[in-house]
Parts: C-alpha cells; sequence; structure tokens
C-alpha cells in the first residue's frame, strides 16, 4: 500500500521509503506547474520502491565499505589509497545516475498508464534544472536552501531521456495535466 505525506518546507525534495511512504515537499508542489507534473514525480519515487532500489543500494554500499576498509588496511602508499578511495566514491555515483535515470523511465511508464501526460517529467526536470540555475546565484549558510538537486541533478541529458520515454506513450497534448485548477489548488 502506498502511502503520501506532504511536508511543510519549502524545499524541492521527494523521497520514498521501501514500505510504500512517498514524501513530498510544499516546495515541490509549489515548483510543479500541472497534475502530470506531480504525478511524474510520485511515480519516480513508487519506480524506486518497485525496483528495490534502497535495498540494492545498500548492498553497494556495503560492498564499497568492504573495499573502503580492506584498501586503508593494507594500503602503504596513501595516494593510491585516496585514488581507490575515490574510484569507490564514483562507483557509487555512477550506481546512483543510474537509478535515477532507471526510476525516470519507469516512472513515465507509471504516469502514462494512469493517464497522466508523460512529458510531464520532462517538463518538471527542466523546472528543477531552471530553479536551481537560479539558486546557483544565491549563497545561503541556511541548510535547508539545499534541495534536491543536490543529489538528483536535473541535467539535460535526464530530460531528453524523459521525453524518450514519454514517446512510448503519446503524443505531447494527450494525458491530463488540469494546469489551471492545480494552480489554484496549491494557491
Amino acid at each position: 500500500p502506498w502511502t503520501f505525506t506532504v511536508l511543510d518546507d519549502p524545499t524541492v525534495n521527494a523521497f520514498a521509503l521501501p514500505t510504500g511512504q512517498l514524501y513530498v515537499t510544499r516546495g515541490l508542489i509549489a515548483l510543479a506547474s500541472d497534475t502530470s507534473e506531480l504525478s511524474s514525480v510520485l511515480s519516480h519515487e513508487m519506480a524506486h520502491v518497485l525496483a528495490k532500489h534502497a535495498s540494492i543500494r545498500e548492498d553497494q554500499a556495503r560492498q564499497a565499505a568492504v573495499v573502503t576498509k580492506v584498501v586503508t588496511d593494507m594500503g602503504n602508499d596513501p595516494d593510491l589509497t585516496a585514488l581507490a578511495l575515490a574510484k569507490t566514491k564514483l562507483t557509487m555515483a555512477n550506481f546512483s545516475r543510474a537509478q535515477e535515470f532507471e526510476a525516470d523511465g519507469i516512472g513515465v511508464g507509471i504516469s502514462a498508464r494512469a493517464n497522466f501526460d508523460p512529458y510531464g517529467a520532462a517538463r518538471f526536470l527542466a523546472a528543477m534544472e531552471r530553479n536551481a540555475a537560479l539558486k546557483a546565484g544565491k549563497t545561503s549558510l541556511d541548510p535547508r536552501a539545499q534541495d534536491f538537486l543536490s543529489s538528483h541533478p536535473a541535467t539535460p541529458e535526464r530530460v531528453q531521456n524523459a521525453q524518450a520515454s514519454a514517446r512510448q506513450y503519446t503524443s505531447p497534448q494527450s494525458g491530463e495535466r488540469d494546469r489551471e485548477t492545480y494552480l489554484a489548488a496549491i494557491d
């Protein structure tokens, strides 16, 4: 069973627990422009749960911890040790990035099958990218200013991937968007 909780926080963020509990911040809801964009975020988080990304990531982290322990315990060359640790971190980052792409694709399918505009994901990723660019011009010591993009970069590549996934389901004009009602509801 899925449960959805809105967090009273201005940052742009969403996450899911492996138990099917999905959380979305008020800031993310405000950034979305219509129901299909919000649906794309919720579907993306559902995809992480369905693909069991949390448990897979935990296994990867455990393996990385073993490699780190071996390298630090056995390494006599500090430069070689630092290089091995950096490579382990890069591997974990690439793994996380692959999970994001997979969740994007699965999420587009979930949204499309629920009769939402599957292009909502691409539009929302583009909105996140614009939001990040605006925030990059601001400096803040408030840790809450750190948002979703700090760990989920909305790259043009992700936007293109979401558009390609959406093309499998429908044309850009079909699917529920309901922009006016959505914006009135969050106002």
